[in-house]
């Protein structure tokens, strides 16, 4: 247990070590920084994460984070909007753009599906992609979710609720491997992945 010289200090650690992935050696360290720093800056930092979390908006469409009700991806006019691309979350979609090789728009669900974490479908934002389609203008979903148990129990779950719909259903190709979240797939292989992917009932095959 460390002992610190002032409770504001200690305070400010704690707090910052509540962060994921982040240590209360870790914390320590930023919170001495931010203590050598001048008193406006910040300021500055705590208004940006203030002004995010009281500012801050989701996409009315695919619920992407956004600064206006409708994300800058839903609005742009020159994106293939017979395509949608689903989700976990907005690590993934900052993923997909870096890798400049889609055009479509996107659904964020939220997560996936996850028992052990407590997680089932009415968590996430399932029904408003099943809206989305039912008003015919999507011609293929692209379910680009983590190659993992959880990501693969969300597809089938994606897929029974959507197989009804004259819609394409398809997948990433297997260039992300097993096991491997989207956000951590290097953009070449990411990219390749997308622009080969493949119809989803393939893979009820193997």
């Amino acid at each position: 247990m460390q002992n610190f010289p002032s409770r504001l200090l200690e305070d400010a650690v704690n707090e910052m070590a509540s962060l994921p992935g982040i240590g209360k050696k870790t914390a320590l360290r930023l919170v001495l920084n931010l203590l050598r720093r001048d008193v406006h800056e910040v300021e500055q930092f705590a208004r940006a994460f203030t002004r995010l979390r009281t500012d801050v908006k989701f996409c009315e469409s695919c619920h992407n984070v956004s600064d206006t009700e409708l994300c800058g991806i839903c609005s742009d006019g020159r994106r293939d909007r017979e395509t949608i691309c689903v989700v976990e979350d907005i690590r993934d979609v900052m993923a997909l753009e870096n890798t400049q090789q889609y055009r479509g728009l996107y659904h964020v669900l939220g997560g996936i599906i996850s028992p052990m974490d407590g997680i089932g479908p009415s968590d996430l934002e399932i029904d408003s992609l099943v809206q989305r389609v039912a008003e015919g203008e999507v011609k293929e979903i692209i379910m680009a979710l983590s190659a993992t148990m959880e990501g693969d129990t969300t597809n089938f779950y994606l897929y029974r609720k959507l197989k009804e719909y004259p819609v394409k259903l398809s997948t990433l190709a297997r260039g992300v491997a097993v096991g491997d979240e989207l956000e951590y797939a290097d953009e070449v292989t990411l990219g390749r992945s997308i622009l080969h992917r493949t119809p989803f009932e393939q893979t009820l095959q193997r």
